[in-house]
């Protein structure tokens, strides 16, 4: 029987066969999954009293999900969308299982068909276009890594791509001719071509120089590609002055991807041809 099973070798399978060869998830989907399925770890050792490494495939019974997700809004706190979210990866890992161990079938069944639970959707936070003006007008023109954040923030608003999307650009993904472009990889290992101002092809143009191969990272920090976390922290550091507690509105990169105008380069040249 299944149940009896050790563990390990099919949560091992879940992520390299299934979620990383079958799927072609990206690393950030993979994490994404991977704490999910380490709480439910977590929280299915403690609840049966024993270690990690003892767990078995029949550990992961219908009753002890349904605690877990009890677990995840009563004791950590979490918002009805996270604990969706969390469902969302179970059902998968439950599905793979299905087929992994066919004996397992039944509760598979009742954990798959745990249903998400509805909440309001979230409240869309944007810069207002005079704020965006002030916060491109007042980034510092000098230093380090001045050159960088400039062309980093104007990007984001241009192009309202993720901040994944951002941290795996490629000098590569630029086309900064006459009509200059990019070719953004996102979720779903899917890629999209979104046209560039000239304004932020100038600023790209400068910060990748003359000697930047395919693969060389655009926006760097100590010769290493910056990360998602690190393309918050610059963020952050430049819009901190934009949040406002009232309302709760905290600028990150996805504050950008609201914010960005679908517009053409003309359109916009009147209010930031200040940065070029």
């Amino acid at each position: 029987m299944s149940q009896g099973k050790p563990l390990g070798p099919v949560i091992h399978s879940f992520f390299a066969d299934h979620l990383i060869t079958v799927k072609g998830l990206r690393p950030a989907s993979v994490r994404s999954y991977r704490d999910t399925v380490r709480l439910l770890l977590t929280f299915t050792a403690s609840d049966k009293g024993c270690k990690i490494t003892r767990l078995t495939l029949g550990d992961l019974a219908y009753d002890r999900v349904v605690k877990f997700l009890r677990h995840l809004e009563h004791d950590r706190g979490n918002h009805v969308r996270t604990r969706n979210q969390r469902l969302a990866v179970l059902h998968t890992l439950f599905d793979y299982i299905a087929v992994r161990s066919p004996d397992m079938l039944a509760a598979c069944q009742q954990v798959t068909a745990i249903p998400m639970k509805r909440s309001a959707p979230a409240e869309t936070r944007f810069l207002e276009r005079d704020e965006v003006e002030d916060l491109l007008k007042k980034m510092p023109r000098d230093g380090r890594h001045a050159l960088r954040d400039r062309a980093l923030i104007l990007f984001l608003y241009n192009t309202g791509c993720r901040a994944s999307e951002a941290a795996g650009l490629r000098a590569g993904n630029l086309d900064l001719g006459e009509q200059p472009l990019t070719r953004l990889h996102g979720k779903g290992d899917k890629w999209r071509t979104c046209p560039l101002w000239r304004q932020t092809a100038d600023l790209l143009t400068a910060l990748t120089g003359p000697d930047a191969g395919p693969g060389d990272a655009v926006s760097a920090s100590r010769g290493q590609p910056l990360t998602r976390y690190g393309i918050y922290k610059i963020v952050r550091r430049h819009t901190a002055r934009f949040d406002d507690a009232r309302t709760g509105r905290k600028v990150s990169p996805h504050t950008f991807r609201h914010t960005a105008v679908i517009c053409t380069a003309s359109d916009h040249v009147s209010y930031v041809s200040y940065v070029a």
